[in-house]
């Protein structure tokens, strides 16, 4: 059975309630779960061909991240950071009553995922981060804040489509059809019938052009938390990547949880796990 449902939970941040949706394949009795976090921009439905093909084994879970997709938005966009999204996936857990689970996120996904992996009593037992590390590229976070904060508004739903294809050539090879879902998924109309990003715009305040020192501090942060991490990890990176240098993802198979690597030619920031070949990577690591 590959029917999936959406549902949704309330979630605490510090100016108040807010709704965070998630979609869920599989048996919800499946004490067997995969959760599966989406990228800065992105959406659960990212997973669709992925979950598909893992719900007989997990019961897999999609949230969509505050901010994003089916879930609200919060009141104060200063919290969108990873400590309040840590927090929101740990109320997902306690809904889920899923005592383990095994973790992907992609870019923003996989570092929620090093943040709740890297605490002591973590639930996650095997990760899989994609595309993303401790050391990011500032050339790489420049590029995505700067379209993140872009008020675009297209007649149509082609021109909407052709824009989102545009900024999301690094995904590597599509097909039409394909890249058509790519962009239905982060899109939706307005009260005036203009397609739009299916995002909280105010997610550009919390990602500022980066300094030498504050990325100095948050490479700190990032490798601490890598390195108490402790579980089997495996490390997919775009070998074409601009966020996750070919250096930072060799140092993560030497150190912490010494993540396997898989490099993905002919891709860059980030792969989409649509493809099998891209699939059978996660599948064979998860279920070995």
């Amino acid at each position: 059975m590959t029917q999936h449902r959406i549902k949704s939970l309330q979630c605490l941040s510090p100016s108040g309630l807010h709704k965070m949706a998630y979609k869920e394949w599989g048996d919800e009795r499946n004490a067997k779960v995969l959760v599966c976090v989406h990228g800065v921009t992105r959406v659960s439905d990212d997973f669709d061909n992925l979950a598909r093909e893992l719900c007989g084994e997990y019961r897999v879970v999609c949230p969509d991240v505050v901010g994003r997709g089916r879930s609200g938005w919060l009141r104060d966009p200063q919290h969108y950071q990873v400590p309040q999204y840590v927090s929101d996936m740990v109320t997902l857990l306690a809904r889920l009553d899923a005592e383990t689970v095994h973790w992907l996120g992609t870019s923003m996904g996989g570092l929620i995922g090093m943040g709740l992996a890297s605490l002591q009593d973590t639930p996650i037992r095997k990760l899989v981060l994609n595309d993303v590390g401790p050391s990011l590229n500032p050339e790489a976070l420049a590029r995505i804040g700067t379209y993140i904060g872009e008020p675009v508004r297209f007649k149509t739903f082609d021109e909407a489509a052709h824009y989102i294809r545009e900024i999301s050539l690094p995904f590597g090879p599509h097909t039409d059809e394909e890249w058509n879902k790519l962009a239905a998924d982060v899109l939706k109309q307005d009260k005036d019938g203009q397609w739009i990003r299916n995002y909280d715009s105010g997610l550009a305040s919390t990602i500022k052009a980066p300094t030498p020192e504050s990325i100095r501090q948050m490479e700190t942060v990032l490798w601490a938390m890598y390195d108490a991490i402790s579980c089997p990890t495996l490390v997919v990176r775009g070998a074409q990547s601009d966020l996750l240098t070919h250096e930072t993802a060799q140092a993560m198979t030497s150190r912490g949880p010494k993540a396997k690597l898989v490099e993905i030619p002919g891709v860059g920031h980030a792969p989409t796990f649509v493809h099998a070949d891209q699939i059978n990577f996660v599948k064979e690591f998860l279920l070995q």
